[in-house]
């Protein structure tokens, strides 16, 4: 085999081999699996009295490592009511020791949701991905961030 030959050969293989690594790196995303005590929700009713649309849930609790034993850190967000009966759109902060994780999307008051997440700080300052958010009880919901 000449040197181009091989030369060609090796750049076909790399040619190949290289969406493969980028699809192996993609496949490797963090997961942080968390417990949030839902501890301070308050809402403040705006517009029609009850739940109504345009009302704000704010909160401030903490959170812990996935066995709910071992506090890990804390969120600070809000939502605003969109549904009454169904649905809040919220932004939040989780900070936990090495950063913090910003997201934004939906919460159902009777079904998981997804969330964005839209940025981060410290070791999450290139955070992007998905909070996957389920409800353990009314004071209870995991948080299972998906880091990409």
């Amino acid at each position: 085999m000449g040197a181009r030959t091989a030369f060609s050969a090796a750049a076909a293989l790399a040619a190949l081999l290289t969406p493969a690594f980028l699809a192996g790196a993609a496949a490797a995303d963090e997961t942080i699996a968390l417990v949030e005590r839902a501890s301070t929700d308050a809402t403040t009713d705006l517009g029609a009295q009850g739940d109504s649309a345009g009302d704000i849930l704010t909160f401030a609790n903490e959170v812990y490592d996935k066995n709910n034993a071992k506090k890990a850190g804390f969120d600070n967000g809000w939502c605003v009511r969109t549904v009454p009966g169904k649905a809040y759109e919220c932004i939040w902060t989780t900070t936990l020791a090495d950063g913090q994780i910003t997201v934004e999307g939906p919460f159902y008051d009777t079904a998981d949701s997804v969330l964005a997440i839209t940025g981060g700080t410290g070791e999450y300052a290139e955070a992007s991905g998905s909070l996957a958010l389920h409800a353990r009880s009314a004071s209870e919901y995991d948080f299972v961030f998906t880091l990409k």
